[in-house]
């Protein structure tokens, strides 16, 4: 059954939403007061990293299980996905932490300091072992969001009429006026061009403070993530924070030492309390957040699960939750 809709805000979860239910034939329109997607959604700063199973170590069961459905469904939606999987390092110092990483991570396949040069030669002189997990991909967020964006509008997606139909909230942190239990996980990120490094492929790097990962986006440029501090501030990344991301980049590789600093960026990601997302359904608003730091990765499940029960009344065998009642 189809009908109308409207999904409130336009980052990821939103557009992929959108993607969902115009693939079903449904009528949709999405309305987001900050227009295209950019620098004012919170997806626009993050890695692209479609990780299931690095996710695993510290995520629940749920969230490697739906999020191994999302490089296909973005594939389908013709988004560009690097099929290189990912690689997981450690210093001297934390071996014990790359065992412990191992142990929670059952399909990452250990690497010598001579199969490490097989997959990133720049890292061989510098790691004796490592951890891949060769099922993982990557894609780049913003030319992601800017593609489906414009196969939306091709796709008869309106993103300029009033609202119609049934009401999908997708606007993450802004959504704190009705979802009181939400909170803001601030992230900050950094862009650096370092052509004296090549990587084929994200590489983690284990860290006693947050988890670094660089993510490759060609020609030399690379992504350096994430920060995670509990605060819903958007829009001041912290000294401290910048200086320890130049210089897990630094440890990871001397040569990031000399790269080109391009952004400095900084977001607050929505989390409920488990950092799990939700399908809550309040009123006649069906609210659909809480992605976390998992945006790319959980926004394709999220959107079919609901779009199930908008369009077919199935109800989402997780993270489903009804108000009405209540």
């Amino acid at each position: 059954m189809s009908g109308a809709f409207t999904i409130l805000g336009g980052g990821v979860c939103g557009l992929a939403m959108a993607a969902e239910l115009s693939s079903r034939a449904a009528q949709v329109t999405v309305i987001d007061p900050k227009g295209a997607p950019g620098d004012h959604a919170c997806s626009w700063w993050a890695g692209g990293m479609l990780a299931p199973d690095c996710e695993g170590v510290s995520a629940e069961p749920e969230i490697v299980r739906q999020g191994r459905k999302a490089a296909k469904w973005w594939e389908h939606q013709g988004g560009a996905v690097h099929h290189e999987g990912t690689l997981v390092v450690a210093l001297h110092r934390d071996q014990s932490d790359l065992a412990t990483f191992a142990r929670r991570a059952p399909t990452a396949t250990p690497l010598s300091r001579t199969q490490i040069a097989d997959h990133e030669p720049h890292l061989a002189d510098r790691y004796s072992k490592a951890l891949f997990l060769a099922d993982e991909g990557h894609l780049d967020p913003r030319a992601t969001l800017t593609t489906l964006h414009a196969r939306l509008r091709d796709r008869g997606v309106r993103f300029d009429a009033d609202i119609e139909g049934q009401v999908i909230d997708c606007r993450g942190l802004a959504a704190r006026d009705t979802l009181t239990d939400l909170r803001g996980v601030k992230g900050e990120m950094l862009v650096v061009r370092c052509p004296d490094v090549t990587l084929s492929r994200p590489v983690r790097l284990l860290h006693p403070r947050f988890p670094l990962y660089i993510v490759p986006r060609g020609d030399g440029v690379f992504m350096l993530g994430a920060t995670q501090i509990e605060a819903g501030e958007r829009g001041r990344a912290t000294l401290r924070s910048v200086m320890e991301l130049m210089n897990a980049a630094y440890a990871l590789h001397p040569a990031f030492g000399e790269a080109e600093l391009l952004e400095i960026g900084v977001d607050a990601r929505p989390a409920f309390p488990d950092n799990q997302p939700r399908i809550r359904r309040i009123g006649d608003t069906i609210y659909v957040n809480g992605l976390f730091r998992h945006g790319f990765l959980l926004a394709p499940a999220l959107a079919q699960m609901t779009a199930d029960l908008v369009l077919d009344g199935e109800i989402p065998e997780v993270w489903y939750e009804d108000h009405r009642q209540r």
